[in-house]
């Protein structure tokens, strides 16, 4: 019994109450009856029945009194609560039997009427309801009356549901917002729920429950809280099901009960599948809440794991939240640290979880989740330092290496590079749980090869180096397998076996890691020398291989401080480049003067003049070539490991070396690049002709690659003297490139050759995004080139058969280039070879046809040296690549103060340069998808290379954009072609010959420099990385400030940024675009586009950095500035689209067409539409006035009419379905405004309802003004755009209907009229649907089935709605006509049923009428 005298929340206070006396109901005097002649009313009649119902009431009253007065209580005591008998036992056993009796059956009826009119007066309940005294002795210290009539089996569960009945009439009573505090005593509603408290039996629980939980549902939520609290002592453990689903459909409701709902749950009695659905569930809801970075703790990871680890139906659901919240920044690598670091007892328990975890993480395609798996693989490895652990984390690595995912195999390699760098001799015992990696080599890319060999080569060292592991078997074991791979024929094994032996001996040979002892260095420099001699043996005559020997020497040596010995051996081998490939001069000229192949020799740019005294000997090599293999193919990369041997061998000068930078290069003779001279060649010559440009393209790379490292400071060498010349060379070098591929790009166009592979480059073969033409290899291991045999049998064999080389070359073929030309806009066709061609390929003499077929001979071919070279980049990827290093040049510059901003005619050279900037930092830039072809490895010049790296290495460049940029934009103001001899005199004086239909246009290269520039800085501000690195951020800002920034720019704000804050650099970069636009539009629709998405991309890094500030605990003292500064940026970015989408584009020529603009315009009307002060408004006067005024209109002058010039036929696909997605993101939007009214619905205002509620008409309207356009427009596009955003929006307005539901009462007219309208786009959508089957148009079909199922559900919530909610109209459906978008009824389906006729005369008629009740009629319906 002391139990019910306590509560479990709080202690019952003493009570000390004054009482009214009870109030009896007294039957009142029967009124004097009317006369016979007088009518009685209905009020009357009321009035006569009311004394009746007063005497039923005292009588039950009286009848209830004497009924507890035999059982001892008495119920009307004057001075306080009613009095009980002393043994209450006794009083509950009376009552009980007599209350059981069948024969008494009455008696308990009549009982609980009284009972019932008795407690209809708040004060006699109230006394009910309060500790009662004993026989009228001593204080009250008793239970009540109720308490103990509710122990009474028969009348408990009537008088509970009696009870939680009276519950509602005290919901006004609330203790927080009267003012004070009220006492328990005081309370009546909490005095109910007190009762229901630790009785000692429930009659029917499961009947109590259900009531307890309707009334729960619809309390204040003062008092729903008490409820909740209560619930483990009110129901024990009987019906948790029951409370578990309430609780959860309440908490989706209201967010504001889950401290009570928790600690309710808590003490609950759950069994593990209620524990799983409730208490985890909402703890990852509150999880999800929570958005800002500071407020997540290391208790959260503990939560996460806790439910992982126990919930396993909810395991995925803490996958994607922990994923989510570490892609948001939300959970760093330090909590991770915090949870697990130093604590390996407590997360023992949790290994198998958190190992799990990191597996999912590491399997993900987002780099920063792989990035945090990569993080907790290396703190588990730390933390558990027992065996079965880490065998554990390893096997786990070595399965995502099995799983043939580039993205995840790659993270997985890279964490084993990590522990093998960290714990390198603890990991040699456990290297047999990693030798599974082995069994995938041959399907791994160069770049994870690197990574396989790089483990097992350390953890070999470690193991010959420690004492500990004498006799362990890996070191013999790897370079097992990598001498029988190195000796093997077939490509793909000899390229994994020379990465691994390069991979090995730079770990032998590192003078900086190296620990072991003299004798043992001695020994390790010996076996690496084997090793090498063993590797260029088995590649020396094959030339791919032999390339990637040399490229892997030279990665080894820039990346590691190797031993003497092995730089000697290196050295001793590159000196035979002279010999190789260099010819001496006389007097810088060639001593004798030979035919090769039938073609004459020229000596072309030569730098150093008569001085000179070697050439490169490139024509009378190639020619060699043709009937042996070519030492020119590893010419460049035999360069690459000269230079950097130089390098190593003098302090980082190349002076010995430097005559290579100037010496003329021997090729084919200047005539045949006219257009007679090059008809004149046979197939045969036109091969050479093509591989002499080719290689010498190359090598001038190679020579920017290296002499470019003598000029960016990075050796303090060199004199200011050598350095100025070196820069004058560097830049006729890169005027000798864009000549040399200039030509080379038009001999491809007219004779198609595939292109030998001079760079082995597979991780990212093709990949070109913004350059025309590119496209994957097929297969790497191709031959590098069609060989030519003398032989002259093969004449009668059938030309689609390829001819074979001896030895590995065989198996080195490159794929066939007539999809790569066909894709680059060269044209082939069949044709008959003539007699010189018999020596060629069938390929190269299909090629030689296409070639008379498709070029008059005496057609002037104009050469555009600024043009991409369209035939070239679907080959780029064999070319040799421009290091980071060569971007320095675009630094340089002879610029004078002279006749033009560009007197030394260097922006063609710029340009070549900002299109390969482009391209680096396209790689780096966010994909659009969420898995793009940049995860399959590094495009050329980039491998090692960092982001981060990156930006830093270009980031003095940042300056010099803007110079050239200027430059550009003056030579535009120009307006004419100015100075255009400054090209072909510079040109002159790189020593590169006069070809007379080579021509260069200023104002194609001004344009394609302001294009670039624009784009690179548009890049670099949306890059990830450049918000957290503000010193990159601030200088690319900085380089793009205005002379004056606009005084508009500031108008409005308070306080103005000061000079040099981030707001105000955002402000003047802003301008700076902002004036550029207002140029741009007087050239060109692209480049005013650019302009744009440039002015957006700097309001969307204001966004970012915004954010950044506001998740940092040390909020900067200017975020409150940068955000003033955005809406005024926005408002401008609106009205800067504006004028683009109305601007008079007349002058565009076809090149800009209307097929290329298409993408643009519907990115700069989105902008437009997103940035507009109401994008809603703009939205219903684009659907309302200017598309239907676009779609009537016939002629161009009609077609201005509305002012958007953009807005032609052509483009009205891409504005319809602009409008349409953009309606469409609004009313998505205001289902989350929706959903989070309904979270807080108790605060919620009328005038926010109704507010919402006309915005959800506005977006109705929109879509139905859209969708009936399709009644006068007959594009199937169209009406397939309508058909599937129609379902869509309809799909999401379902979601709203709840809230509509509950707010119908007080809002019905607007949400009528809301179903009313959007009713007319439905019926529309509905014909579409039918025509577009009869019509079978398959465009529109597509969309029908998933449409069709929204607009059902529509249909019934419709009806869902008006039948439960009290009003005045009725809904019915009936069998809609088939009629046409004009409204005529369709013959085929005419319908005798006159009362459905009336049911649809006009196509616009509402569902929902406003009838009487009766009119209502037969629900019939078809859907189609």
């Amino acid at each position: 019994m002391v139990l019910h005298h306590q509560l479990s929340s709080r202690k019952r206070p003493a009570i000390n109450h004054p009482f009214a006396p009870p109030k009896i109901p007294k039957p009142k005097p029967k009124p004097t009856p009317t006369t016979p002649t007088t009518p009685t009313t209905t009020n009357e009649a009321d009035q006569s029945q009311r004394p009746q119902d007063d005497v039923a009431e005292a009588t039950a009253i009286d009848k209830m009194v004497s009924l507890l007065a035999d059982a001892g209580c008495t119920l009307f005591h004057p001075s306080g609560p009613p009095c009980l008998p002393s043994n209450p036992h006794n009083f509950r056993r009376h009552l009980h039997r007599l209350f059981s009796s069948s024969s008494n059956a009455s008696l308990r009826s009549a009982f609980l009427s009284g009972f019932s009119f008795y407690v209809q007066s708040s004060q006699n309940l109230h006394r009910v309801l309060l500790p009662s005294n004993r026989d009228g002795l001593g204080p009250a210290t008793c239970e009540s009356l109720v308490r103990h009539l509710l122990l009474v089996p028969p009348i408990q569960l009537d008088l509970q549901n009696m009870l939680l009945e009276k519950l509602p009439e005290y919901f006004d009573i609330n203790p927080e917002y009267s003012g004070r505090s009220s006492s328990l005593d005081e309370d009546v509603a909490r005095l109910i729920v007190n009762h229901f408290r630790w009785l000692d039996f429930l009659v029917d629980s499961y009947a109590f429950t259900n009531k307890l939980m309707q009334v729960l549902s619809i309390c204040p939520l003062h008092l729903k809280k008490e409820i909740i609290g209560s619930l483990p002592e009110v129901i024990g453990d009987q019906n948790n099901k029951t409370v578990v689903d309430s609780l959860e459909k309440m908490l989706q409701e209201d967010s504001a009960i889950i401290v009570p709902v928790l600690d309710s749950l808590s003490n609950l009695n759950l069994d593990y599948q209620l524990q799983e659905q409730m208490l985890c569930q909402e703890i990852l809801k509150e999880l999800k809440c929570i958005e800002r970075v500071r407020d997540h703790k290391v208790i959260d990871i503990w939560l996460l794991m806790l439910i992982y680890m126990n919930g396993e139906s909810l395991q995925k659901s803490v996958e994607k939240i922990f994923k989510k919240k570490i892609i948001e920044g939300c959970i760093h690598e330090v909590m991770v640290d915090h949870c697990i670091g130093g604590n390996m007892e407590l997360v023992q328990d949790y290994f198998s979880s958190f190992l799990s975890l990191s597996e999912y993480l590491l399997a993900c395609k987002e780099q920063k989740a792989r990035d945090f798996g990569i993080h907790m693989y290396s703190i588990l490895f730390e933390e558990f330092v027992d065996t079965y652990s880490r065998q554990e984390i390893l096997g786990a690595l070595v399965t995502h290496v099995g799983s043939g995912i580039s993205f995840e195999v790659t993270s997985a390699l890279d964490t084993m590079v990590l522990l093998v760098s960290k714990y390198a001799h603890e990991l040699v015992p456990l290297s047999s749980h990693i030798n599974g990696v082995l069994d995938y080599l041959e399907g791994f890319s160069v770049e994870n090869l690197h990574k396989v060999y790089e483990v097992f080569s350390n953890l070999a060292i470690s193991a010959r180096s420690s004492a500990n592991f004498f006799g362990s078997s890996i070191a013999n074991e790897l370079l097992m397998i990598v001498r029988k791979q190195v000796t093997s024929p077939d490509l793909k094994y000899k390229k994994m076996g020379l990465i691994g032996t390069l991979k090995i001996v730079s770990c032998l040979v590192d003078a900086n890691i190296s620990t072991c002892p003299a004798p043992s260095q001695q020994a390790n420099s010996a076996e690496a020398l084997e090793l090498l001699k063993t590797s260029l043996d088995s590649c020396k005559q094959f030339p791919i291989p032999l390339i990637l020997f040399y490229d892997e020497l030279v990665t080894m040596l820039d990346c590691r401080t190797v031993q003497p010995a092995i730089v000697d051996w290196i050295g001793k081998h590159v000196g035979e480049f002279e010999s190789m490939f260099l010819s001496d001069l006389e007097g810088g000229q060639l001593s004798v003067k030979d035919l090769h192949c039938g073609l004459e020799g020229e000596l072309m740019m030569n730098l150093d003049g008569d001085i000179s005294p070697i050439c490169l000997n490139i024509l009378p090599l190639v020619s060699s070539s043709l009937q042996s293999s070519s030492n020119l193919q590893i010419l460049p990369a035999n360069f690459l490991l000269l230079s950097t041997i130089e390098r190593l061998a003098n302090q980082g000068s190349l002076g010995g070396i430097d005559a290579l930078l100037g010496c003329p290069l021997h090729l084919p003779s200047s005539k045949y690049f006219s257009g007679d001279g090059w008809q004149s060649l046979t197939g045969k010559q036109k091969h050479l002709v093509c591989l002499s440009l080719y290689y010498a393209t190359n090598w001038i790379r190679e020579l920017l690659n290296a002499f470019c490292t003598q000029v960016v400071g990075r050796f303090a060498c060199t004199t200011q003297s050598t350095r100025e010349e070196t820069i004058v060379k560097l830049l006729k070098r890169l005027r000798n490139l864009l000549f040399l591929e200039s030509l080379l790009n038009n001999s491809l166009k007219q004779y198609p050759l595939s292109l030998p592979e001079l760079h082995l480059h597979v991780e990212h073969p093709g990949f070109h995004p913004n350059l025309v033409g590119h496209v994957e290899k097929k297969n790497e291991h191709k031959k590098t080139y069609e060989s030519f045999s003398s032989n002259n049998k093969r004449k009668d064999r059938k030309t689609s058969k390829a001819s074979k080389d001896s030895g590995i070359d065989g198996k080195l073929r490159q794929p066939t280039i007539l999809d790569v030309l066909k894709k680059a806009g060269v044209t082939t066709s069949q044709g008959t070879p003539n007699d010189d061609s018999s020596a060629l390929s069938p390929k190269c003499r299909t090629s030689e046809s296409a070639d008379q077929h498709t070029y008059d001979t005496n057609k002037h071919i104009i050469l555009e040296v600024s043009a991409v070279f369209k035939v070239l980049e679907a080959q780029r990827s064999k070319f040799r690549p421009l290091l980071v290093d060569c971007f320095s040049i675009f630094t340089f510059s002879t610029n004078q103060d002279s006749c033009c901003p560009d007197p030394a005619a260097e922006l063609p050279l710029h340009l070549y340069l900002l299109r390969d900037i482009r391209y680096k930092l396209d790689f780096f830039s966010p994909p659009s998808k969420a898995f793009s072809a940049r995860h399959l490895g590094s495009p050329p010049g980039l491998s090692r290379v960092t982001l981060s790296q990156f930006l830093a290495k270009i980031k003095p460049l940042f300056p010099t954009f803007k110079k050239h940029f200027n430059a550009a934009v003056s030579i535009l103001k120009e307006g004419n072609e100015n100075c255009e001899e400054h090209w072909k005199v510079q040109s002159a004086s790189a020593g590169n010959p006069d070809i007379p239909n080579l021509v260069l246009s200023r104002s194609s290269v001004c344009t394609s420099v302001f294009n670039e520039i624009l784009h690179c800085f548009n890049t670099m501000l949306r890059l990830a990385d450049i918000n957290l690195d503000k010193p990159i951020l601030t200088g690319l800002l900085e380089a793009f400030q205005p002379i004056k920034i606009q005084d508009s720019i500031f108008s409005g704000l308070q306080p103005i940024p000061l000079p040099g804050t981030i707001e105000y650099l955002y402000c003047g970069a802003y301008s700076f675009v902002e004036d550029v636009l207002d140029l741009a539009c007087s050239f060109s629709f692209m480049l005013a586009s650019e302009a744009l998405l440039t002015l957006e991309s700097i309001v969307t890094s204001i966004l970012k950095f915004n954010d950044k500030l506001m998740e940092g605990n040390d909020r900067s003292t200017s975020m409150g500035s940068i955000e003033a500064v955005l809406p005024t940026l926005r408002s401008r970015l609106g009205t800067s689209s504006h004028k683009i989408l109305m601007h008079n584009w007349d002058n565009e020529n076809s090149e800009n067409g209307v097929k290329r603009k298409g993408e643009i315009v519907q990115r700069i009307l989105q902008v437009y539409l997103e940035n507009s002060e109401s994008t809603s408004d703009l939205l219903h006067e684009l659907a309302f006035s200017i598309l239907p005024q676009a779609q009537s209109s016939k002629t161009t002058e009609e077609d201005d009419r509305h002012g958007f010039t953009t807005l032609c036929p052509g483009m009205f696909n891409i504005w319809y379905r602009v409008l349409h997605e953009e309606n469409l993101a609004i009313l998505n939007k205001l289902v989350k405004e929706v959903v989070h009214l309904e979270k807080h619905r108790a605060g919620v205002q009328l005038d926010t309802v109704e507010e919402l509620l006309i915005k959800l008409q506005k977006s109705a309207n929109v879509l139905v003004s859209l969708v009936n356009m399709c009644r006068t427009q007959d594009k199937v596009a169209v009406h397939a755009m309508a058909v599937k955003y129609g379902g869509k929006f309809v799909d999401s307005f379902l979601k709203v209907f709840d809230f509509l539901q509950i707010h119908f009462q007080m809002h019905n007219e607007l949400i009528i009229q809301l179903v009313k309208e959007l009713q007319k786009a439905t019926r529309t959508i509905q014909t579409l649907c039918s025509e577009a089957k009869g019509l079978k148009q398959t465009v529109i079909t597509s969309k029908i089935p998933s449409t069709k199922r929204s607009m059902e559900r529509f249909l019934f919530r419709v009806k869902a709605l008006l039948h439960t909610s009290p009003s005045e109209c009725t809904f019915w459906m009936g069998n809609l006509k088939h009629k046409d978008l004009m409204g005529q009824v369709v013959s085929s389906q005419a319908y005798v049923d006159h009362q459905n006729d009336n049911l649809d005369e006009n196509p616009e008629e509402p569902i929902a009428e406003e009838q009487s009740a009766g009119d209502a009629s037969e629900e019939d319906r078809e859907l189609e």
